[in-house]
């Protein structure tokens, strides 16, 4: 079982990598924490921080998904942060490194931190609506390749991490990870559990010492704590496992089945983070939503593909310059959805044909901007593909004055 769990946390390790170093892929996408930091301002202003996008809360609702039916199962097998934690506590083990176990009263005061940590960054980062602690975050120094706003203090939490690693196990996803905080509610109540036969059990409590979580599963005859991840260490180590009494086995509760494998689990954890990334890309939805005035009866919308659309800046830049007040100006309803990304950005905008069309619209988006409060003109930094706006047919023929409206 080890074995097994073993490969999946390598896969996963080395698809995250992969993409972060071989592929040069923006990983934040696809971190589940995104999606909590994001929501309240997706929700409110209809935009995301820079580099998240909608795909954040795909894999969220995968991971919740899975929480519900396997526990923290994905702190086990699939973060990056927990498998190089817990790689290095057995590499502690190996160089005999005094190993601090803290369980009880402590070890519950403790946990209590992450919901404190997960507090503060939420709050924050919903009222600025920026990822204001990356620059703190040892995950995103992993995955960003040493971004630009990453501070020192990143890398100084990441080592001051992985030295209490070698001692402790696991203990910022115990004590300080802000997405165990999110996902320890819902794990509570998890489907699956660890069950323990009293009438077979040896007391030996080999158990409860191989528990990462430091869970006392030798005291309990069903492990519901939210903080199991689902490991199956506690069964491997079972020396009544070997002998075939089947002192601890896990599953579902005994109306749906007695035992279930852990293939069953690596299967459910497959799907579900399959099913995630497949909906981000068969459902995908705008990260940037900005609209002005009430859509008519009739409204018609044109897909452009955008150069230098990065951003969430970039985007309010594109409907600073759709509201323009001079002669490019687009009168009427207006809504602008957009997918900002490096290169070409996909965005969708929706107009009134009654007094606008397609041609105006992307005039307004390349055209320069006279803007009358600071008295100077506003390049376009944007680019329509197959668009040349100086080969575009136009019936206005633009003069200075009129520009200057």
């Amino acid at each position: 079982m080890k074995k097994a769990r073993r490969v999946v946390q390598f896969c996963f390790l080395v698809l995250v990598l992969g993409g972060v170093f071989a592929v040069g892929a923006n990983c934040e996408l696809w971190c589940p924490m995104g999606g909590v930091e994001a929501i309240y301002t997706y929700a409110s202003e209809g935009n995301m921080p820079c580099s998240l996008g909608t795909s954040n809360f795909f894999i969220l609702g995968g991971v919740l998904a899975m929480t519900v039916l396997l526990r923290r199962a994905f702190c086990g097998y699939i973060c990056p942060l927990g498998t190089i934690s817990e790689w290095l506590y057995g590499l502690g083990r190996r160089l005999h490194l005094p190993q601090l176990r803290v369980a009880g009263l402590p070890d519950r005061l403790l946990a209590s931190l992450k919901y404190a940590v997960l507090a503060v960054i939420v709050i924050l980062t919903w009222r600025s609506g920026e990822l204001i602690f990356r620059g703190f975050d040892p995950c995103y120094a992993l995955i960003s390749r040493h971004g630009t706003d990453i501070t020192y203090w990143a890398y100084v939490i990441a080592a001051a991490i992985a030295l209490a690693s070698l001692l402790i196990v696991v203990p910022f996803c115990r004590w300080l990870c802000p997405f165990a905080a999110v996902l320890s509610p819902l794990s509570r109540f998890g489907l699956t559990r660890i069950r323990r036969n009293a009438e077979t059990c040896t007391d030996c409590g080999l158990c409860s010492k191989n528990c990462p979580a430091a869970i006392p599963v030798d005291r309990l005859e069903q492990v519901k704590a939210a903080r199991c991840i689902s490991c199956l260490n506690c069964v491997d180590c079972c020396p009544q496992e070997a002998a075939g009494s089947g002192t601890l086995s896990w599953g579902p509760p005994k109306v749906l089945g007695r035992r279930w494998s852990q293939a069953a689990l690596i299967a459910i954890l497959l799907l579900c983070t399959t099913a995630a990334v497949a909906g981000s890309y068969m459902f995908p939805m705008p990260s940037f939503v900005k609209e002005r005035g009430s859509p008519p009866a009739q409204v018609a919308a044109v897909r452009l593909e955008i150069e230098n659309l990065a951003c969430r800046g970039r985007a309010n830049l594109l409907f600073y310059f759709l509201e323009r007040d001079d002669l490019y100006e687009v009168p009427g309803y207006l809504k602008v959805e957009a997918w900002p990304g490096p290169g070409l950005a996909d965005v969708r905008v929706t107009f009134d044909p009654s007094v606008t069309d397609e041609e105006m619209i992307k005039q307004a988006i390349t055209e320069p901007y006279y803007d009358a409060l600071t008295d100077h003109w506003r390049a376009s930094p944007f680019r329509i593909e197959g668009y040349d706006p100086l080969t575009a047919e136009s019936e206005i023929e633009p003069s200075d004055d009129n520009l200057k409206r």
